[in-house]
């Protein structure tokens, strides 16, 4: 979807695994399961898929026919039982990850795991994420009603045929049942995209917390234009600079340390369900018209990069009835596609980095009350009571009562002695629903019924690319962005005041937007995306641009390109921020090469150097760790060492090759001459650095040795000997570097490139498999094809998937069947 910010100042602890081995163990132990007590093959195996099912709540059959990949290509008289098949389907794979995606949204996931995750539930509680979307259900629109209500009637039928046996393995171990699935449930989800799209109130703190800086210091320390930047509406001029924050009575940035670690609660709770990526992760998306392909035709790429998980957060699904026919991903439990293509229209999607989050800092009395312009006002309270599982046997679930606070701008997210931070953001607004428009989407024809449905999205603003069957493209951000009274949001407001009220949101016809541009391109890859001639605040933290600056590179490189063409712009690993470095140092060491024989060493180390990240390159682990220790001295020199830890910003590169580059003596920390004394330092910590990691044999520093193995955990992988089964072999690091590559590796959670020129040869793909059983065939049969960036066609036109199918299942309602006995059939044994 977009790149993710977060704060990550050495306080934070982000574990591989969501939850502790004990923890784990704790729980297995209430729940009487042992290591080796699960054992068999899903009742959704290859082996059960054939033939027909009588399954009751339909009203007509259904075909499901499965491909090589075992995705599903749903056939229907109707879209009631095509939502139907869909819930049941979607269950028959992604079960466990459904309930284990709704409970973390509406925090219910101590009652399985325990106290491990309490602090998650009731920070999720204190969101109200749960009541959000029940209240939603009846204020979207009566389509989107229906197919959520059947979705939800297909998920039930599931369970119902499997509650006695058959439920997958997760739920044996933890000794549980799934509960009925609620069309709030599928809404629900959408909650977790916009915790992870929308990051903006940590980076207010971290602001405000430098607000004490110089102004050209802290100007400097938050770039928010680059030379790279592909800019699409309102001029290449950046925009103006931000004003010193003001921070009325605001705490002071040692206060913030208790903020920061409580977020980062949230952010575990979402690197357990995949939704979470670190800084080395981002997304892309873009579109050349026809005039630019080689068929004449529009071709359109897209790949979202978020955390990896065993299984995909994706789910690859053919959805066809009469008046809607679409392909694509969706997210196990969210009705639809989200990402694909129908019979006319082809989008993708990346995170605008939009700010969509303000702070307030709220006053209150002894009494309880806060302070308002119009004098003092009781706070609204409620008490959340969490069901938590016990660790001791036999000693059943307890309740936890927790209170939450909400002003008049949102609920509290930090407290502390004298003073609260409330949150206002969009995503709790009572009619906003992240996923609600993309039916509409699914079923849109051209431009114009693409931008309606788009107009109805209130999820977290989103960057939108199109392709039409005309050969039209387009470009729409979409989503609510807030029109402030005053200020930018970009520190934390006085509560007590209305300075920072919002007045509205962006009208959706002056968000930015573009069609059919004379370029014949579009690129979005969460870069900076406005010039300074746009007359609305979108965010003053864009993403560093070089994903953005290198996929335009490469498709002006080229007249005429092919979905070929686009294959390989996505398997590109150019590491800018690194090639930018070693051009750096090179320059410098060439000049100092007859001093000594480490200048020449580096010089030819890096000189020639193509840029690219590869599992055997010895040069990029050369550079990463140069420049890491390059960074740490010049920020450490600048902010000290505990500050510089704390300093993050999504386009510090920026900076940071500006000061490689350009060299300027003010940032030069003051034990050193010169930057050529830097650098020398530098490559010897650097080397040294390697060194204790990889050892002295030189021959093993390689990306593939040195850089961070790429694994796909599973929530229950830590397990032993039960946790086994989970486990995907970790992959050698072969893309990034210091920053991101077009190949975000690891983060790619899905590849798309869809050919209008024919749908049956646009391709898509996910990281490991459509099932979530290891032992199913389809757990991780899509790895080799991640792996080397070499994704399927997806079938579309019915002569293609009948040509692909290699095993077919008719749905039935009761009494349809040829036996007529309107008994389901029994799942098979595991």
């Amino acid at each position: 979807m977009g790149r993710r910010w977060i704060m990550t100042p050495r306080h934070l602890l982000f574990s591989a695994a969501a939850l502790g081995r004990a923890a784990l163990l704790a729980v297995l132990a209430t729940a009487g399961a042992t290591a080796t007590g699960c054992s068999g093959h899903p009742a959704g195996s290859p082996a059960s898929r054939g033939g027909q099912l009588t399954v009751p709540g339909l009203q007509e059959r259904v075909t499901v026919q499965r491909d090589a990949r075992g995705i599903p290509y749903l056939s229907a008289a109707g879209e009631h039982d095509l939502f139907f098949a869909q819930g049941f389907v979607t269950a028959d794979d992604r079960l466990w990850q459904m309930d284990l995606l709704r409970r973390t949204a509406r925090g219910e996931l101590a009652e399985i795991l325990g106290d491990s995750v309490l602090e998650q539930d009731a920070q999720v509680r204190g969101l109200g994420f749960g009541a959000l979307a029940d209240g939603l259900v009846a204020r979207v629109s009566p389509p989107m009603q229906q197919a959520l209500a059947a979705y939800a009637e297909g998920v039930n039928a599931w369970i119902a045929a499997h509650a006695d046996h058959g439920l997958p393995a997760e739920f044996r171990l933890l000794g549980y049942k799934p509960k009925p699935w609620l069309p709030a449930d599928s809404l629900v989800i959408g909650k977790l995209f916009a915790l992870d799209l929308s990051h903006s109130w940590s980076l207010d703190i971290l602001r405000n917390s430098f607000g004490d800086l110089p102004e050209d210091r802290r100007t400097a320390l938050f770039p928010e234009a680059s030379p790279l930047d592909v800019v699409l509406v309102g001029g290449g001029e950046p925009p103006p600079v931000a004003g010193k924050p003001a921070s009325a009575a605001l705490p002071q940035p040692e206060a913030y340390t208790g903020a920061w670690a409580s977020q980062s609660v949230l952010r575990r709770a979402l690197n357990r369900v995949g939704l979470f990526a670190d800084l080395a992760a981002a997304s892309n998306s873009w579109v050349i018209g026809g005039a630019r392909s080689v068929t004449g035709k529009p071709i359109l790429a897209n790949d979202p990069h978020l955390a990896p998980s065993a299984p995909s957060i994706w789910y690859l699904t053919h959805l066809s009835a009469p008046g809607i026919h679409v392909a694509g991903v969706t997210t196990p439990g969210v009705v639809g596609i989200l990402i694909g293509h129908n019979e006319r229209i082809a989008w993708g999607v990346t995170n605008l980095m939009a700010d969509v989050q303000d702070l307030y800092a709220e006053t209150f009395d002894a009494a309880g009350r806060y302070a308002t312009p119009s004098g003092p006002r009781a706070a609204l309270m409620r008490k959340e009571r969490i069901l938590v599982r016990s660790d001791k046997p036999d000693a059943g679930i307890r309740t936890v009562e927790r209170e939450v606070t909400v002003t008049r701008h949102g609920p509290l997210v930090f407290k502390t002695d004298g003073w609260r931070l409330a949150l206002r953001w969009t995503a709790l607004d009572p009619d906003a629903s992240e996923v609600a428009a993309f039916l509409d989407i699914d079923k849109a024809s051209d431009w114009i019924e693409f931008t309606a449905a788009l107009k109805n999205f209130a999820g977290p603003p989103l960057n939108f690319v199109y392709a039409d069957a005309a050969g039209h493209i387009g470009y729409y951000a979409a989503g609510r962005i807030p029109a402030r009274a005053s200020g930018d949001g970009t520190v934390p407001y006085d509560g007590a005041t209305d300075a920072g009220e919002w007045s509205g949101y962006v009208p959706f016809g002056e968000l930015p937007h573009l069609f059919d541009p004379p370029s014949g391109v579009i690129v979005t890859a969460n870069n900076r995306i406005v010039g300074g001639s746009y007359r609305h605040l979108i965010t003053r933290a864009w993403t560093v641009p070089y994903r953005a600056h290198r996929i335009w590179e490469l498709l002006a490189a080229n007249p005429k390109l092919s979905a070929d063409d686009f294959q390989a712009i996505q398997a590109d690993t150019y590491a800018y921020a690194d090639a930018t470095f070693a051009r750096a140092v090179v320059e410098v060491a060439r000049s100092q090469a007859a001093l000594s024989g480490e200048w020449t060493a580096m010089a030819k180390t890096f000189d020639g150097w193509n840029g690219r990240a590869s599992a055997d390159s010895r040069v990029l682990p050369l550079a990463v760790a140069m420049r890491r220790v390059f960074v740490q001295k010049i920020l450490e020199a600048a902010l000290g060492a505990d500050r510089a830890k704390e300093y993050q910003w999504p386009n510090r590169d920026t900076l940071i090759d500006q000061i490689a580059t350009s060299r300027p003596a003010a940032w030069l920390p003051k034990e050193y001459s010169s930057y050529a004394d830097l650098l020398l330092a530098c490559w010897k910590e650097g080397r040294a650095d390697l060194a204790r990691r990889a050892g002295t044999d030189e021959t093993q520093w390689t990306w593939g040795h040195v850089g961070r193995p790429v694994r796909f955990p599973h929530p229950l992988g830590e397990l032993p000997q039960a946790g086994t089964r989970f486990t995907v072999d970790p992959l050698p690091k072969a893309t990034e570097g210091s920053s991101e590559t077009v190949n975000a590796g690891m983060f790619v959670s899905m590849r798309f490139v869809a050919d209008l020129f024919d749908w049956d040869r646009s391709r898509q793909g996910i990281a490991l498999g459509e099932s979530g059983d290891p032992s199913s065939p389809h757990w991780k049969d899509q790895l080799a094809d991640w792996r080397s960036v070499t994704t399927r066609t997806f079938p579309f036109s019915p002569a293609a998937v009948a040509r692909a199918a290699v095993e077919t299942q008719v749905l039935v309602p009761p009494g349809k069947g040829p036996d007529g006995d309107g008994v389901a059939a029994p799942p098979k044994p595991r």
